[in-house]
């Protein structure tokens, strides 16, 4: 087992598997945007290694993502970073889009919003029994764009309307019900499952994962830029102040 560390993201290699933990447990792995172009990187990596045959994505410290960085979004003067970080943001679901390999995502405590929306991307989702998951944008008058493209690619607008017309918290229990988490173990457990998840899958024959996951989604066919672009064109904004994507 191997470790890659940049600043935000960690890269754990295991036999077969890669491991990236969102590595920003003083804000709860909130989303900046360098954490967006880390994470970015650290999928297409992993996806372009040959010995790798699936990914896990969790949060550091024992939380997924507690959303954007308002505190950084807001600060005076604002970040470099600010300016470029719809396309930034664009490029780091369009990475997870566009991986060949299953992403197993272990969700424990929460994600919230542009957090939620990390989450929603999993091919497998492990969240914990009363861990939650919150698409909460509707309560401050904003769209939820990338969470509703996650949702719409995999899930019924009965489901998708449950999750974002609401803003409520759904725990790793309702996630289960509804059929959106493939597991909902005690929220102790969620990384130890989802390892064991991923250990298993790691060990199918050479490029099954691949091939099923290429089938899964070849009947879409649609290139991400061109999903994303149809959930994001009628998003609202909230007027004033630095425009949140979530």
């Amino acid at each position: 087992m191997e470790a890659y560390v940049t600043d935000l993201v960690l890269t754990i290699e295991h036999e077969g598997w890669s491991e990236l933990v969102l590595n920003q447990p003083e804000t709860r792995n909130a989303i900046t945007g360098p954490l967006g172009e880390q994470l970015a990187a650290a999928i297409q990596s992993a996806d372009a290694d040959p010995a790798t045959r699936l990914l896990m994505l969790r949060g550091a410290d024992g939380a997924f993502c507690s959303g954007l960085n308002l505190k950084e979004f807001n600060r005076d003067p604002p970040p470099d970073w600010l300016a470029n970080f719809q396309s930034t943001w664009r490029r780091t679901h369009a990475a997870l889009y566009d991986c060949s390999k299953p992403i197993v995502v272990a969700l424990e405590k929460f994600a919230i919003n542009g957090g939620a929306a990390l989450a929603l991307a999993a091919d497998l989702l492990v969240v914990g029994d009363d861990s939650y998951l919150q698409v909460g944008e509707v309560r401050q008058g904003m769209g939820a764009p990338y969470n509703l493209a996650w949702l719409n690619l995999r899930h019924s607008e009965n489901v998708i309307a449950q999750l974002t017309l609401t803003g409520k918290r759904f725990t790793g229990t309702d996630l289960h019900r509804l059929g959106i988490a493939y597991a909902a173990p005690a929220t102790t457990d969620t990384v130890s499952a989802a390892k064991s998840i991923c250990e298993e899958l790691a060990g199918y024959p050479k490029d099954a994962l691949v091939s099923i996951k290429r089938m899964m989604r070849g009947y879409r066919n649609v290139p991400a830029d061109e999903w994303f672009d149809i959930a994001t064109r009628n998003a609202p904004k909230r007027s004033g102040g630095p425009k949140r994507v979530t």
